[in-house]
């Protein structure tokens, strides 16, 4: 009897910590500031943000992240969220990202993952990568690859969050 009671007690325990399971603390760095900081901190609390992996040589990241800026100002003044991006090119690609992001004019964060630890905190193995943080600081939509028209379907996520109580 103690050993079945012990069971579901570990069963549960570890049922606990996963559903519990907060956002990974895994160094970044923000390529405006050059400053570390942690990939949960990045994240404002009780807003839903939608984050965009991509890399330098990765045409449809490109192609994702120029069709969501086109559209991001209509979108935001319908749902209220944050958007982010985040490199994963190595520490050698960091000026490329920074005069990527200028040239196209990102007034959003954007992030670079040299060492690959957040992507592999989060397991995946491949951009673009698009996550969806809702209110509560929990990844509640995933989708790796993009296709135009991609950027549609991540808005409606968003909406379906927002709409969520």
């Amino acid at each position: 009897m103690k050993k079945i009671l012990t069971t579901v007690i570990c069963i549960l325990a570890t049922a606990f910590s996963i559903y519990a399971q907060n956002l990974p603390t895994t160094q970044i760095k923000n390529v405006k500031t050059g400053k570390k900081v942690k990939f949960n901190e990045t994240l404002k609390e009780g807003r839903i943000t939608v984050i965009s992996f991509w890399a330098t040589w990765c045409v449809p990241c490109k192609k994702e992240i120029k069709n969501i800026s086109k559209k991001i100002d209509g979108w935001q003044k319908e749902v209220d969220f944050d958007y982010m991006t985040i490199s994963i090119d190595g520490a050698r690609a960091e000026g490329l990202v920074r005069s990527y992001a200028l040239s196209q004019g990102w007034d959003f964060p954007y992030y670079i993952d040299a060492n690959s630890d957040l992507k592999r905190s989060l397991n995946f193995q491949s951009v673009p990568f698009t996550m969806i943080v809702d209110k509560n600081g929990k990844a509640v939509w995933k989708h790796i690859g993009y296709e135009v028209g991609g950027e549609d379907v991540v808005f409606e996520k968003v909406k379906e969050i927002a709409a969520e109580k």
